[in-house]
């Protein structure tokens, strides 16, 4: 028994696509995009900010959800269709719950990695009122390098409450072994 099909081209392609578009240090891609963004008048701006991290967390994002797709047994999909529901709704009643989990989890991964990001945000953007958490906790580092620790703290406590908030909402949404038992062997 082997482990399938050789991957498809595309497939291999898409996958060295994720591991580059991640290896990339910060540093070489924020002068390139700063232009881009300069070009497209998206400096200093939330907008352009999250488009920034759409573009960033993407690929990765993707590459975590085609693991949840392959595990849905195509033998579910076609036991519904053997009992006559057509495309759509084998998508919403059998697929979609299937994939929930994988959902989740990806959104997570997507809404953290951009709640902690400090770099794209320090560059990007200027006005005070727009800056993230990460880059307003700098602030709290005075003169010489010297950290004022208790309201850092606090901040930092602060700063991590809506991704406990988020993660308690929806942690019942993440279980492993949904499809425990859902196909005979």
């Amino acid at each position: 028994m082997g482990d399938g099909p050789a991957p498809h081209p595309l497939a291999r392609a898409t996958t060295g696509w994720v591991v580059v578009s991640q290896a990339f240090p910060f540093v070489l891609v924020i002068i390139p995009l700063f232009l881009v963004l300069k070009n497209l008048r998206l400096i200093d701006s939330l907008a352009g900010l999250v488009l920034v991290y759409v573009v960033w967390s993407l690929p990765f994002a993707l590459w975590m959800l085609v693991g949840y797709v392959r595990a849905v047994p195509p033998e579910l999909e076609e036991a519904a269709a053997v009992d006559g529901a057509g495309r759509l709704r084998t998508l919403v009643s059998v697929t979609a719950p299937l994939l929930a989990p994988g959902i989740v989890a990806t959104a997570l991964f997507a809404f953290v990695t951009a709640w902690n990001e400090f770099f794209f945000a320090l560059v990007l953007l200027k006005t005070p009122e727009k800056q993230t958490l990460p880059v307003v906790l700098t602030h709290f580092i005075g003169a010489e390098g010297v950290a004022d620790l208790g309201p850092l703290a606090a901040a930092a406590f602060l700063a991590t409450l809506p991704s406990l908030i988020v993660f308690a909402l929806i942690q019942r949404r993440i279980t492993g072994g949904m499809l425990t038992g859902a196909v005979k062997s």
